[in-house]
């Protein structure tokens, strides 16, 4: 196997590669049939001035990557399948025009447009007020910790190419969530997909480089429209448990795993979900499309992510019809109540976690009931329970 690395960003050595191309005329690596390639470019004009993009088409595949917002995926297209969502907010946002305190907390979604979104490192849930006590009870901090946490809003300072002659592309790029008295934490994010294939996966490193312990979470906001969501779209997973974050959630379990078109006035609905395990460690979420001839399939080592949130937010289109898949360490909670429910993660330092993903589109109508199938088999391990109600360790009130 023969391989080679094209650095495009490097901020410490000053390495900038504007318009920088990637492919088989300059690296040698001809891969028959397959038209692969790697671009960088930097948006301009509006609020997408600034933004770096990487797109990454494996010949079958096609990728654009914000190295500029947290190495998120904005937007993919497999054949003629776009695999996206219709936000209100159109294009890539700078992070500099996103006020994360806006609207009580909520700012963080003025830039929320992302087909993958990462949501952490120090925290990614509901926006409120985190108190740290000792063992005594004693305030430690005091913090107001916004919607999601920093990380799909910090640009990443290296970023590279490694291409195989087998066909195997790889994006990898570093991230830094540092404040002064506050959290140092890198992710190390490496997206890869083979030429040719409908797949791509993401395997995340985070680490604590700082002197001290160091608080982290993580949640995968992987969000999908039409053509794969509409009027009887159906959702499917092993679970152990699932549960309606409130009321309004309630009122709709009966429906959970079915999805309506478009309804001007809809109020979002959301679901934990305890996954099931396969041998190998992995859950397995699958959204199949209404006539059921084509799904996404998202893989999640669970180890890590033993948590998942179905977000429905059939809205009207205009506002942002969209459901999300959410792996995650813990729950999209504040991160206080969080804490007090064991659901944290602690990395000591120079300590590290790992969270992978895999993503598979089906394209064919055996293609996708073999994967629903696959949900299934997984489900036979154990018998679900629905819960009729939210849970008071699973949801803050």
């Amino acid at each position: 196997m023969t391989s080679k690395q094209i650095m495009l960003i490097n901020v410490a050595s000053g390495q900038y590669e504007a318009n920088a191309v990637v492919n088989a005329a300059t690296t040698g690596f001809d891969m028959p049939g397959q038209e692969w390639s790697v671009q960088m470019t930097r948006l301009q004009g509006g609020s997408a001035d600034g933004v770096d993009l990487i797109r990454v088409n494996n010949g079958h595949l096609s990728l654009s990557i914000l190295p500029t917002r947290g190495m998120g995926v904005w937007k993919a297209e497999c054949g003629e399948l776009p695999l996206k969502w219709d936000s209100p907010v159109q294009h890539p946002v700078h992070p500099s025009l996103v006020d994360q305190s806006r609207r009580g907390g909520i700012g963080w979604l003025d830039g929320f447009n992302e087909l993958v979104c990462r949501c952490g490192l120090g925290w990614h849930g509901a926006p409120g007020t985190d108190t740290q006590r000792d063992e005594d009870g004693n305030v430690l901090s005091e913090q107001f910790l916004p919607l999601h946490g920093r990380i799909a809003n910090l640009a990443a300072h290296q970023v590279f190419v490694n291409v195989e002659d087998s066909g195997l592309i790889r994006i990898t790029g570093i991230v830094d969530e540092m404040s002064v008295f506050g959290e140092r934490l890198r992710l190390t994010s490496v997206l890869s997909t083979q030429a040719g294939s409908s797949k791509f996966a993401i395997h995340d490193t985070v680490t604590n480089i700082g002197g001290t312990a160091a608080e982290a979470e993580m949640l995968y906001h992987c969000n999908f429209g039409t053509p794969l969501l509409g009027e009887g779209s159906t959702f499917h997973t092993a679970a152990d448990r699932v549960v309606p974050r409130d009321a309004h959630a309630a009122a709709g379990i009966d429906n959970w795993e079915t999805f309506q078109g478009p309804t001007a006035g809809y109020s979002e609905q959301v679901y934990f979900v305890a996954p099931v395990s396969d041998k190998s460690g992995n859950g397995l979420a699958v959204l199949r499309s209404p006539d059921g001839q084509r799904a996404l399939a998202l893989q999640f080592e669970t180890a890590a992510l033993p948590w998942f949130t179905l977000w429905k937010n059939t809205q009207a289109t205009e506002d942002g019809y969209c459901c999300g898949l959410e792996p995650s360490s813990s729950l999209p909670n504040n991160r206080e109540f969080e804490r007090e429910h064991g659901r944290v993660l602690t990395l000591q330092p120079n300590d590290s976690v790992d969270f992978r993903l895999n993503f598979q589109v089906t394209e064919s109508a055996g293609e996708t009931q073999n994967v629903v199938d696959e949900v299934q088999q997984l489900q036979k391990q154990c018998n679900r329970t629905t819960e009729s109600g939210p849970a008071t360790e699973l949801a803050a009130g």
